[in-house]
């Protein structure tokens, strides 16, 4: 390849990296019409990790988002090919991945039964179609498995190189051997970088640099939380009895992967308590190019017994390479994708968990989109960078949790599972009088927050199943209690933030959907857009005192509802995160004004504490904000208190509460009550894909007030338009507590077409149904659906459901 070696002076954006990933950014910044585009490379194309990639193009994810752009990888692959004439390496010979137990055939059958949803092509197995596919596999022991025909794999090199070729071709510039010795950041954005052959001016950079990424980051006061693992494989020596373009065979219950490559056989791993790299230092060596490792015989043996097993042939054949190199893993085993928190302008395309041939295709894809739109109308929340907190890419925390998360990609992907390592690192004040209780404890937005609670002095632990859960004896208590007596639920791990300033009203005005209340004590539910009209946040407003407003919205989007709201803030308003220095607890049933009556001398009688409303109160001379809001459908009402303040307000709730059988309650049970009565989540039933109208939430919108809010153009567009999706409410005609266990993301269909797919899913023991939110496409409406047979699928199984024309909770709260 012709090196141009003198640096422009300046461009549009500078893509740093030039592995897939990168090579994928600027060639699909290029095609959608960013052609001033320049991509550096510290050392030459491919080195760092792309290089030894095992090449995998598998199109199953562990969900519909990975699916997709992973679906979309492969078939822009192929098309290069034809565009730049060379090759990728890519051989369509497909992919088995085989069960050996019970609970992972499951797995596969919802993994296979969501690929619909994405037009991907799976073909069940059973185990006597497993030999006739794989004929050298051993296949007494398995159940079954799952088969994808256009699955495949690509040379890494080829793949990257074919990137480059059509990136260039639009006109980018690529350059080697030029190292990034800064990226320069003025008034919190991106002005350009300085490299080894000089400065470059530019408005956008992008950091596809890998396993570099978190210590360059770091360096600049970003938080980009990755770290890489030692990878293992061994290529064997050439097989004569090998039948030839066998599929790609991957075991998850023996963490292994398999890959036939021109008679011989790669033999990969993705092993539980994995190794950190570069221990010692905790950093990268910048000339860690096409570096490789010691060999650990005796980490990968354990897994080569279990090859031998599943392919006997292999215990007779010769080793001929064995590899030891990085792999970067995130702390939950998803992408980073989209703009820093800290620099404007600063985009993330890395953390790929060694399937980055897979997925950067698609993952370029959606950052130039994102980058030259300013926004993402995609639900791509999973993979947003801004899901995470600066804490998650310290050393302690990132190279614990890597030694868990590179085995999470073969381990069982459980509904509710949480993990073992990097925890504790936030708890409520309260969190031992909670345990104490017999909660049981899971991760959201960092921190440790009360899923159930144990009954009669049960352990509080998680037994993963995708059928009954062991929860639900629980849950069915804190439900029914809670709409009988009194639920005591912890909403401190809601993200929270104070905005005050003359001008916090009229920015709320333009941000928000609804018209905000500027009244003290009056609150209001709205949403934030973006220009497109999709949905970015889900969020109440209330006005604490004059020019001061508080935002409350869930605990996992506190970074990405932040850094939308600064957006779009003006410079004189004050914006306080207060989410740490003030808890709530909420107190919620039908006894719950009686009880908090004999608390506080204050007034809570209807009249006088209207839904909707707040004020200052004193309970035991605490001074709390009490605002008389529901997310769980009964009247009740949220404690704000300061954290010092926490501990005494949770206990004299606790003490009185025994007066009025209260009981205390975790997420599970909120989520639960939630859906019985009709509400909808931000990051399950609602995103940027979906705007107002298609989710029924057009309530909270005002065309009346006199401001050009933020999408509002996108809506009078909309408005009047036939919807092209509606979301619904289901319930199954037969309902059992976990038969099936209903999550999100199963298709919705009428008699045999696909019509939908669901995005929450529940069983209320006070209702005893199994209920499910989903979007069913243009046209469907519950009058034209409300005869018809309709269905959901889990497992390959479909289940017969009806339309609930109303929420299954009708109880109005709100005028009790």
């Amino acid at each position: 390849m012709s090196l141009i070696k003198k640096n422009p002076a300046s461009c549009k954006v500078v893509v740093i990296g030039g592995g897939v990933a990168g090579a994928s950014c600027a060639y699909h910044l290029a095609k959608f019409g960013w052609k001033d585009v320049v991509l550096l490379e510290r050392d030459q194309l491919t080195s760092g990790t792309t290089w030894h990639a095992a090449g995998l193009i598998g199109q199953l994810g562990a969900s519909s988002t990975i699916t997709k752009l992973r679906k979309y990888s492969l078939d822009l692959y192929k098309e290069l090919e034809i565009t730049t004439g060379l090759s990728t390496g890519l051989k369509q010979n497909g992919a088995i991945t085989v069960a050996s137990s019970q609970e992972r055939m499951q797995e596969l059958l919802r993994q296979a039964t969501t690929a619909q949803l994405s037009n991907v092509e799976v073909e069940v197995l059973s185990k006597k179609r497993i030999k006739e596919l794989y004929p050298v596999v051993k296949n007494e022991d398995l159940i079954g498995g799952v088969y994808m025909p256009k699955d495949g794999q690509a040379d890494p090199v080829g793949v990257t190189n074919v990137l480059v070729k059509a990136a260039k071709m639009l006109g980018v510039q690529i350059f080697e051997k030029s190292p990034v010795k800064k990226i320069l950041i003025k008034n919190k954005r991106i002005c350009g970088v300085e490299t080894a052959h000089g400065k470059i001016d530019c408005e956008y950079v992008v950091l596809a640099t890998g396993m570099w990424s978190r210590q360059i980051g770091e360096d600049i006061g970003v938080s980009v939380p990755l770290y890489p693992n030692e990878h293992f494989y061994i290529i064997t020596e050439p097989m004569k009895d090998l039948p030839k373009d066998l599929p790609v065979l991957r075991d998850y219950n023996a963490c292994l992967y398999l890959k036939e490559d021109a008679g011989k056989m790669l033999v990969g791993i993705f092993e539980p308590n994995a190794k950190p790299a570069f221990k010692d230092s905790g950093r990268v060596p910048n000339d860690f190019s096409f570096g490789e490792f010691p060999d650990d015989f005796d980490h990968f043996e354990p897994y080569l017994e279990k090859s031998f097993h599943r392919l006997p042939m292999l215990e007779n054949a010769g080793i001929r390479k064995f590899f030891s190199g990085p792999e970067s893993f995130t702390p939950d085993t998803q992408y980073l994708l989209g703009e820093t928190p800290e620099v404007k302008n600063l985009y993330t395309c890395c953390g790929f968990n060694s399937i980055g041939i897979a997925s950067s295709g698609g993952a370029g894809r959606v950052t130039a989109e994102w980058m030259i739109n300013g926004h993402i109308n995609e639900d791509l929340f999973s993979l947003d960078i801004k899901r995470f907190q600066k804490f998650h890419s310290s050393k302690k925390f990132i190279m614990d949790r890597v030694t868990e998360t590179l085995g999470d990609l073969y381990s069982m992907h459980w509904p509710f599972k949480q993990h073992s390592t990097s925890r504790n690192e936030k708890l409520l004040p309260y969190h031992d009088e909670l345990k104490k209780a017999g909660a049981c404890f899971g991760v959201v937005g960092g921190f440790e927050r009360p899923m159930w609670y144990s009954l009669k002095g049960e352990k509080s632990e998680y037994e993963y199943s995708f059928n009954y859960q062991n929860w639900y004896p629980s849950v069915k208590y804190e439900t029914i209690n809670s709409r009988k007596n009194v639920g005591l639920f912890d909403f401190s791990t809601f993200s929270k933030f104070d905005l005050k300033g003359e001008k916090v009203h009229s920015d709320l005005q333009k941000i928000c959907t609804a018209n905000i209340k500027n009244e003290i004590g009056k609150s209001t539910y709205t949403h934030m857009l973006n220009e497109d009209g999709g949905i970015e946040t889900d969020v109440t407003v209330v006005c604490i005192d004059k020019n001061h407003f508080r935002i409350v919205s869930s605990a996992a989007t506190r970074e990405r509802d932040k850094f939308h709201i600064l957006k779009y803030l003006s410079y004189e308003v004050e914006f306080i995160d207060v989410t740490e220095t003030i808890c709530c607890l909420g107190l919620f049933g039908p006894k719950s004004r009686n009880m908090i009556q004999k608390i506080s001398s204050d007034d809570f009688t209807s009249e006088n504490f209207k839904f909707g409303t707040g004020k200052n109160i004193n309970i035991n001379d605490i001074k709390v904000w009490a605002q008389r809001i529901s997310y769980v459908g009964e009247l009740g009402f949220e404690l704000y208190v300061k954290s010092e303040d926490a501990v005494d307000l949770y206990k004299i709730l606790t003490s009185e509460g025994k007066n009025f059988d209260l009981s205390h309650c975790g997420m599970h049970a909120m989520d639960i009550m939630r859906m019985e009565s009709g509400f909808l989540h931000w990051g399950h039933d609602i995103s940027p894909e979906e705007n107002q109208y298609q989710a029924g939430l057009n309530f909270t919108i005002s065309y009346k007030k006199n401001v050009k809010f933020i999408g509002k153009d996108a809506l009078l567009k909309i408005k009047d338009k036939p919807l092209d999706k509606r979301m619904m409410m289901f319930t199954l005609k037969d309902s059992k507590p976990g038969e099936p266990l209903l999550l999100h993301e199963e298709p919705i269909y009428l008699d045999d077409k696909i019509i939908g797919r669901t995005t929450s899913g529940n069983y209320s023991f006070c209702y005893d149904k199994n209920l499910s939110f989903g979007y069913v496409n243009s046209g469907n409406t519950i009058d034209t659906l409300k005869d018809k047979n309709l269905f959901i699928e889990v497992e390959k199984i479909k289940y017969p459901i009806e339309i609930l024309s109303k929420p299954l909770n009708t109880k109005d709260f709100r005028k009790i």
